[in-house]
């Protein structure tokens, strides 16, 4: 597939920002952070301003973006619509938890519950999200049972690598955040490798025999294109990274999204005063890195069905 730079942002920063509101509401809530107006106008600035950013560029890759909000009646059968309906409820009670926060410096009680809520809002956005992909049988890579909870570890890891840097910096439990960033990177790394590993062994079940029902004869090739010129379709469906590429972009991700965090956290507890921040800061925005050339290599390696039409042998 496609990796379009638009939606590559979009799961990136919605997923980092959703991550930040799930630990918001939970470290708010459960009294783990000051109710300071620094931390929280910060907070939510941050978290707020990724989740809308990230939801304004999805509409970018749509043919008439101003038509986006059509997608929402369609909540029955399309998770698209779902998640775009959750992010909406989402906002509610994440706006009453800033206003409680921020002009009050209330976030227990009833300021509380509206922190809960909106982070059981933001763990079902970005399920709903992961879904959109899941859910999808022509596409064997994203039609997986680890897709949800890679983008569910990968939004926590990024939430609380930010968390991570607002409470050292403005105050609160930086000690468990950090700790949580760690817990989180390791099992991102254990989630993804085992998916990586898992769609590298699995074996392709639609071929150009199984696509044109002649696979009982014989092996099937392709004598001509179906177009003599590039297409839609070969353009967004038939877009293909080479395996050597794929391998050396996995070690990238790898090592930029845990790695290299991993390894500056721990510099943290060392240093004292302000140049605590700076392994923090590099360590959050490595991370962040990370996570957008393993959100590339998501769409790139992904395989659709209809490129069996267009020469590829299997998908």
């Amino acid at each position: 597939m496609h990796p379009a730079a638009s939606v590559i942002f979009f799961t990136s920063a919605s997923g980092a920002g959703y991550g930040l509101l799930f630990l918001l509401g939970i470290a708010g809530a459960g009294g783990l952070v000051p109710g300071s107006l620094a931390l929280g106008l910060v907070g939510f600035a941050l978290s707020l301003g990724l989740i809308t950013a990230g939801l304004m560029a999805s509409t970018f890759h749509l043919g008439h973006p101003e038509r986006a909000w059509r997608a929402l009646s369609q909540w029955r059968s399309s998770w698209l619509s779902r998640e775009g309906l959750a992010a909406i409820a989402t906002y509610i009670p994440a706006g009453l938890f800033a206003v409680g926060w921020v002009f009050l410096g209330e976030t227990r009680g009833v300021w509380g519950v509206f922190g809960l809520l909106a982070s059981l809002g933001a763990v079902a956005t970005i399920a709903c999200t992961g879904m959109i992909y899941a859910s999808l049988p022509t596409i064997r890579q994203w039609h997986h049972p680890m897709v949800v909870p890679v983008y569910l570890v990968l939004g926590l890891y990024n939430g609380a690598l930010w968390m991570a840097v607002l409470t050292s910096t403005l105050g609160g439990e930086a000690e468990l955040f950090l700790d949580l960033a760690i817990i989180a990177g390791l099992l991102a790394a254990a989630v993804k490798t085992a998916y990586w590993r898992s769609i590298d062994r699995a074996v392709a079940k639609t071929t150009s025999g199984t696509a044109t029902g002649l696979g009982d004869l014989g092996r099937v090739r392709l004598l001509e294109g179906p177009s003599t010129s590039r297409n839609y379709v070969m353009r967004e469906m038939g877009y293909r990274v080479a395996r050597k590429h794929a391998a050396k972009l996995r070690l990238i991700a790898g090592l930029l999204g845990v790695l290299v965090p991993l390894a500056l956290l721990p510099l943290v507890t060392l240093g004292s005063g302000g140049w605590t921040m700076i392994p923090l800061f590099l360590a959050a925005l490595s991370g962040s890195a990370g996570v957008v050339v393993e959100r590339w290599l998501f769409f790139a390696e992904a395989t659709h069905v209809v490129t069996t039409y267009y020469g590829a042998e299997a998908a």
